[in-house]
């Protein structure tokens, strides 16, 4: 595939991306298993396998605009709001109707953010839908996003004497143990918080 001289000129330049079409023999998939026992990403490997020019995704060349592009609306999208969630929906059950204010705040700040991060979700999918690229508001996103994928286990365990263990009959230990044990993955996924950081500092300056 022939590519411009002038895409020498930018280190991201000339890079293409392609969709490789599965099953095939020349490509190896080798399922990665997380610290919960599930089964979320793959080793890939790659051997003599052919990929034709009408698979390329966008323009050729044009890959990292695709990839930054995905990482805004990885970095923004619903995982930020539903990674904790069924926690945080049995820690209101838990909680009950009538909190004391020790648990009424602590839930109370949690629902709060929780409403704010889908609030600032749409807008980022509304951008990308417009054809905008929000890599800075995107990163934002994530960042406020993990701060609460993070609170939500750590006031559950304030809130509410626990046992967590996936194997629990208690939905909302259970529940605990899943959310404890992917919780170091939050602030690694779409970027570490060290990135984030720097792509929205360039963003307000």
């Amino acid at each position: 595939m022939y590519l411009p001289p002038a895409f020498a000129e930018d280190r991201r330049a000339g890079l293409t991306q392609f969709i490789v079409a599965l099953p095939d023999p020349k490509v190896s998939v080798t399922p990665i298993l997380n610290m919960a026992g599930r089964h979320e990403f793959n080793e890939v490997r790659f051997d003599g396998c052919f990929v034709p020019d009408e698979k390329v995704v966008g323009e050729v060349g044009q890959g990292w605009k695709v990839v930054t592009d995905e990482l805004a609306l990885e970095r923004s999208g619903p995982d930020r709001l539903m990674s904790s969630y069924d926690l945080l929906r049995r820690l209101a059950d838990e909680v009950g109707p009538e909190p004391d204010r020790f648990a009424a705040v602590g839930l109370g700040r949690l629902v709060a953010q929780l409403a704010t991060l889908r609030h600032l979700s749409r807008s980022v999918a509304g951008m990308l839908e417009a054809g905008r690229s929000p890599v800075g508001e995107a990163a934002l996103v994530k960042d406020l996003g993990n701060l609460h994928e993070q609170a939500v286990p750590e006031v559950a365990r304030q809130l509410v004497p626990s046992l967590p263990s996936l194997a629990s009959e208690d939905g909302f230990q259970r529940s605990l143990a899943e959310t404890l044990l992917h919780a170091p993955s939050f602030t690694i996924r779409g970027g570490t918080t060290e990135i984030l950081r720097g792509l929205a500092a360039r963003y307000l300056s």
